[in-house]
């Protein structure tokens, strides 16, 4: 069965997946599998220390895979010190356009800068993940190709206004916005992929459920206890749904989908043959599924 919705359409990905943007694993090891398996592979330029680091890391990710990726940039809000301000990063989307990146990511905050430098260069997309409605709009206002929501399910940096991915979804179209959405935030496989589009994205982002792969590069036992998680623990909704416990090890809901480690490409392969087979069930008798 073929995919098509507007985010295919947009990066010329087989199917409607995105990688997450990972600080510190968003490297070509990580991001290539993803792009040789059908989903959209990201790069997270803040990885790198410097512009050349960075170049040579986009020249060795072409070597690995002649599919599509895209590469993130995770911008610093005011008084925030782990991230890089907008402005020290404009050389790195440089960097990436000129080395044929067309789909560039961010992150964080506002990032109409990056924005402007990537519809500058033709057939290039820039698309804004944020964690409210609000800032939706605003990257909407901005220029952005496409947005992702994140859900209060979902991990990494969270909002006290933030809602869930159920409600980001369904409302997003009622509350103005018109580009193309992607899902993010507990989806971990197939039914919530096809929920995700059924609830009115184009495309769905895979964090968490990624990190339960064997080309995920973490030490030591850190994906056996991905394993052994419980998604219902009490933990759980301590720090994902009041913002508490911050410092633990805690991941998103969505590592209650995690039983075992796999491949990337048994696990995307594993999704669309599964919704497929979801679709048929339901009475869909076409070759190519559309959000159209």
């Amino acid at each position: 069965m073929k995919w098509k919705t507007r985010i295919t359409e947009m990066t010329k990905t087989e199917f409607p997946i995105i990688q997450g943007a990972f600080a510190i694993f968003g490297k070509r090891t990580f991001a290539a599998p993803v792009s040789e398996a059908g989903g959209l592979g990201i790069i997270t330029a803040h990885n790198f220390q410097t512009a050349r680091a960075f170049q040579k890391e986009l020249k060795k990710m072409k070597e690995l895979t002649q599919k599509p990726f895209g590469v993130n940039f995770s911008i610093a809000p005011p008084g925030h010190t782990r991230l890089v301000p907008e402005e020290l990063l404009l050389d790195y989307v440089d960097i990436a356009l000129d080395e044929g990146v067309k789909i560039i990511t961010t992150s964080a905050y506002k990032a109409a800068e990056i924005g402007k430098k990537v519809h500058a260069k033709q057939g290039c997309f820039w698309f804004h993940k944020c964690a409210t409605m609000k800032h939706a709009l605003a990257a909407q206002r901005h220029g952005a190709d496409a947005v992702t929501i994140v859900g209060l399910e979902g991990t990494g940096f969270k909002n006290p206004l933030q809602n869930t991915t159920l409600i980001n979804m369904t409302l997003a179209r009622k509350a103005g916005i018109t580009v193309p959405l992607i899902a993010a935030g507990g989806i971990g496989d197939a039914r919530g992929f096809l929920a995700a589009l059924a609830m009115g994205a184009d495309a769905v982002c895979f964090g968490t459920k990624l990190m339960g792969t064997t080309e995920f590069p973490a030490r030591g036992n850190f994906k056996q206890r991905l394993v052994e998680m419980d998604s219902f623990n009490e933990d759980f909704y301590k720090k994902i749904y009041h913002g508490k416990l911050r410092d633990s090890p805690i991941a998103s809901m969505a590592v209650g989908f995690i039983d075992r480690i796999i491949s990337i490409k048994e696990f995307i392969d594993g999704v669309m043959i599964e919704a497929e087979k979801i679709l048929r069930a339901w009475g869909f008798s076409g070759d190519t599924f559309t959000t159209f």
